[in-house]
Parts: C-alpha cells; sequence; structure tokens
C-alpha cells in the first residue's frame, strides 16, 4: 500500500500581502491538518511561528509543513515574499518538485513577482498558479490572464474554465497537446502532466483564500497533475538551510534526492578546503513548530538533521552535487557599531553564526579600519539582525549609515605574476585576468601543463583563488564578471607548502 504514496516538496512563492501564508494556512484547513483556519491577522497562523513574524504579519523564515491531497503526500515550504528576505526564497526553490505562485487578483503581476518568476525559470520549477483575493473588487479573470501571459511570458492556462476551453488553450501551448487533441478531441490528466513538468503549462485557479474558495480545486490539481521527482539509487542530498531550534542546537535542513538517509548515518562533506565526517543524529520531520522523529528518510522527503555543524546552504551530499551560486546578492552595506568596550572579534564570530543561516549575509572584516560592515537586501533585514543579534547573544548593537554595495572588472586582458620566496618556502603563479560577460561572476580555469605544474597544486590555487573576494583596483569593490585562467606555476619539491600559493 506504502508504495502507491506519491511525495512532493512544493513551495508557496509570492509578492508580500498577496495572502500566500493565508492560502498555506486554507490548505492546511482543508486537507485536514489544523482544526482551525490560522489568520496572519490575527497573529496566529500556524506557520508563522517566530516572534518577529507575528510582530510584523509577514513571513521572515522559510517554514515547513505536513499534508496529503488524494494520493499525494505534500511537504509544503513556506518561503518570504518580502523582497528583503528573498535570498531565504531562492535558496528554498532549489529542492523543490513544484511551485504555487500566489498572485494578488487586486493588484495583479507586480515587480517582485517577476523577480519571482525568473528565479522559477532559473531553477526550472514547473509551477502552479493560484490567483487570490478574487472576492474583493479588482480586474477580472480574462484580464489576470491576459496580464500573466504578456508580463510573465506563455502557458498560463485557466483550470476553472470549461473542459472544451480549457483544452483549446493547452493545445496552444504545447505541440504533443495539440497533437492529441487533433487525434483524440480532448486532454487526459496523462497528457498534461508532463507538459506541466516540462513548464509549458502552468495551470491557474481563481478564489479567495481567506474565505476558502477554490482552495479545494487547488489541492486537487496538485494531486492530479504532478508526478514524483526521478530519484537516484545511490544516496543523495542537497542543504537548503541552517537554523537554530529553541535550545539552540544547530538545524541542518536538507531534502533527500536519492536513495535513504539513516539516523545516525555517517555524512562527509568539505567546508573551507576541509574535509568533515559528522553523523546525523536525530532526523526531525517538522510541521509547523512541531516535530517528529524518524528513523529514515528516502527521495522526495524533506527533514532537519542535528549534529551536523559544518554543512552549508547550497552544499550537495553523497551523490549530488553543489548548488551554483545564488543570483541575488545583497545591495547595501553597513558599519556595525558595537556597544562601548565589546570585544570586536568575539561579536565577529558571533556574526559568522548568523551568516551561516542567511549565507547572502556578508559580513566583512575590514583589517585596517578594524571595522566589522554588514552587506545584506534592504532596511527591513537590518531591523530583523538587530533584534537577531540582541536575542541570540544579548548583544545591542547599532548601524552606520547605509552605503551601496558596488562591484567592478576590469576592461581588457592582463597577465599577472606572483613570486613568494622566503627562507624555505617557493611559490610561483602566473594568472591570465580576461573580462567576461555581464552577470557571469568570477570563472576560474586552468591552461597549465601538469608536467610543469603538479595538479595537485593547480586545485589547490583555483581552491585559494574561488576562496575569497578580490578588490578591485579603482574603488577597491570586489571584481565580478572576469576568468581567472591559470597558465603557469611554479613549485619546489622539498619548500613549498600548500599556503605559499595562497600568499
Amino acid at each position: 500500500m506504502e508504495s502507491t504514496r506519491k511525495q512532493i516538496v512544493l513551495g508557496i512563492l509570492a509578492h508580500v500581502d498577496s495572502g500566500k501564508t493565508t492560502l498555506s494556512e486554507a490548505m492546511l484547513y482543508r486537507a485536514g491538518v489544523t482544526r482551525r483556519l490560522g489568520r496572519v491577522d490575527h497573529k496566529d497562523a500556524f506557520l508563522d511561528t517566530d516572534a518577529l513574524e507575528k510582530a510584523r504579519g509577514i513571513t521572515i523564515f522559510s517554514k515547513q509543513a505536513l499534508l496529503t491531497a488524494g494520493d499525494t503526500d505534500i511537504t509544503l515550504l513556506d518561503t518570504p515574499g518580502h523582497v528583503d528576505f528573498s535570498t531565504e526564497t531562492e535558496r528554498t526553490l532549489q529542492v523543490l518538485d513544484y511551485a504555487v505562485l500566489v498572485v494578488s487578483g487586486t493588484d495583479g503581476v507586480q515587480s517582485h513577482t517577476e523577480t519571482l518568476w525568473r528565479l522559477l525559470r532559473r531553477y526550472h520549477v514547473p509551477t502552479f498558479v493560484f490567483v487570490n483575493k478574487m472576492d474583493l473588487p479588482g480586474m477580472e479573470r480574462q484580464e489576470l490572464l491576459a496580464q500573466l501571459n504578456r508580463r510573465l511570458g506563455e502557458g498560463f492556462v485557466d483550470f476553472g474554465a470549461e473542459q472544451a476551453d480549457r483544452d483549446e488553450a493547452l493545445a496552444l501551448c504545447d505541440e504533443n497537446l495539440m497533437d492529441r487533441m487533433l487525434d483524440a478531441g480532448q486532454l487526459q490528466d496523462a497528457d498534461l502532466i508532463p507538459a506541466i513538468a516540462r513548464r509549458h503549462v502552468f495551470p491557474c485557479w481563481f478564489g479567495a483564500a481567506l474565505k476558502l474558495e477554490g482552495v479545494d480545486a487547488l489541492l486537487d490539481g496538485l494531486d492530479r497533475y504532478t508526478r514524483p521527482a526521478p530519484a537516484l539509487e545511490a544516496f543523495g542530498a542537497k542543504v537548503f538551510k541552517v537554523s537554530q531550534d529553541e535550545q539552540g542546537a544547530r538545524l541542518t535542513w536538507l531534502r533527500v534526492t536519492g536513495g535513504e538517509l539513516k539516523v545516525k548515518a555517517q555524512l562527509t562533506g568539505e567546508a573551507d578546503g576541509e574535509p568533515w565526517a559528522e553523523k546525523a543524529n536525530q532526523l526531525r520531520l517538522y510541521s509547523g513548530a512541531k516535530y517528529t522523529l524518524t528513523e529514515a528518510i528516502g527521495p522526495g522527503q524533506v527533514c532537519a538533521v542535528t549534529g551536523l555543524t559544518k554543512a552549508r546552504p547550497g552544499e550537495g551530499l553523497g551523490a549530488e552535487r553543489d548548488s551554483d551560486l545564488p543570483v541575488l546578492e545583497p545591495v547595501l552595506s553597513y558599519q556595525v557599531l558595537l556597544p562601548e568596550g565589546a570585544d570586536v572579534h568575539a561579536a565577529l564570530g558571533k556574526l559568522h553564526r548568523l551568516e551561516e543561516e542567511e549565507p547572502q549575509l556578508h559580513v566583512v572584516w575590514n583589517e585596517t579600519l578594524g571595522e566589522i560592515h554588514v552587506q545584506l537586501m534592504g532596511e527591513v533585514q537590518l531591523e530583523i539582525l538587530q533584534r537577531l543579534i540582541s536575542d541570540r547573544f544579548g548583544l545591542s548593537v547599532t548601524f552606520g549609515e547605509g552605503g551601496i554595495v558596488y562591484k567592478e572588472t576590469i576592461a581588457n586582458t592582463v597577465e599577472g605574476v606572483g613570486h613568494f620566496e622566503p627562507l624555505r618556502h617557493y611559490a610561483e603563479v602566473h594568472l591570465l585576468l580576461e573580462p567576461a560577460p555581464r552577470g557571469s561572476g568570477v570563472q576560474l580555469a586552468s591552461a597549465c601543463p601538469t608536467d610543469e605544474l603538479d595538479l595537485n597544486w593547480q586545485r589547490l590555487i583555483l581552491t585559494h583563488l574561488a576562496e575569497r573576494a578580490h578588490p578591485g583596483v579603482l574603488t577597491g569593490s570586489a571584481l565580478t564578471d572576469v576568468k581567472m585562467t591559470l597558465l603557469a606555476g611554479r613549485a619546489h619539491l622539498k619548500h613549498t607548502e600548500g599556503g605559499d600559493f595562497r600568499q
């Protein structure tokens, strides 16, 4: 019996105030997980469990809940809607099978909706759309559908329409569906599942989450039109978040992509160039603020693991590869002003702990000025950070004037040479720097023959290049959109040590 159940991980995304948490609450209520409907404005939402979220009425940290729809077991991940916390949303996207994008019927497609759509496209997440607040005065269905197809691209189809109208609209989205229509005159669920999985079709439902209108139809659609992700035989998992529980234990959130993760299993990885091996002490299945412990989790399931101190968001474990660098980056920089007599280095260590949980919070130590700077997405995030530092570490910090985080690049190709030879040390490196396309970041390559420099040394050099930001010569801002190629290098048989190449 067990094998007939299908496991999917589903994310809910939206522009702030579209009613995303309200829809999550309505889905949990209709699926029988909660006995009463929580509300954001009553500060009793099942998913907004944090005091900061209750105070502001917005979701800040992604959460999870477990529910079933028909034959489908769904792990629901509710993500922040406020643009300041969109990096948390981006990390969650890397472990989703499907997403529900909530669009406000009164506001239609907003600018942040377009940002989320670009991210969904980048991570190839098949998406269902729920147009909310249709009980309030606003645009009509046809207008909203036309706006979706105009602003976000083709493929949005009203799944609440008559079947003949729906099928006709579907046939225009996908050649296979057109062929099926011409052959059979109508479309079956089995025809639609692959078209949705390939992101050729985006099913849309219209409703009002607060009044539970359209919620059952959405749940039914999620059961009927989804398929489980193909699972690998070998164990693989993707880490997408790090947080703390009430007792201060570090939780590493991961999704299993293949094989099975058993409790007490030994996991391995690499952090800052050093290999690590740690035991998965507990496997916790969270739903809202509560969790149950499990012995093992399989493909398509998400859990929080205790006992891991080194794993980072974006890291692939086992057969799973690491994620690419995120698209969204912090745009503002603030100096952290510590209270009188506070130990700067102790504070830096504490901020680095928060940085593990929020990798897009860049903590920068300015050696020459002896100052700590943080880079983040906006002022709301700054307020939340201030509260977190106070609640977690009892430090009341303030922040200096904010500035924009600039980046710089190079206009022409240039070669650089570094030579390091104090007593009993020796290393030499030749690098070629070339301008690269806009938005490509820093790319690393080697064109150095292995008979000239051993492959191990070459890998070490590329690791050292990747592990830090390189200040540019114009404004001292981090270098980007550049390709660095190792052309040549030299090591001494006796005197070269790993650290010499870093110098």
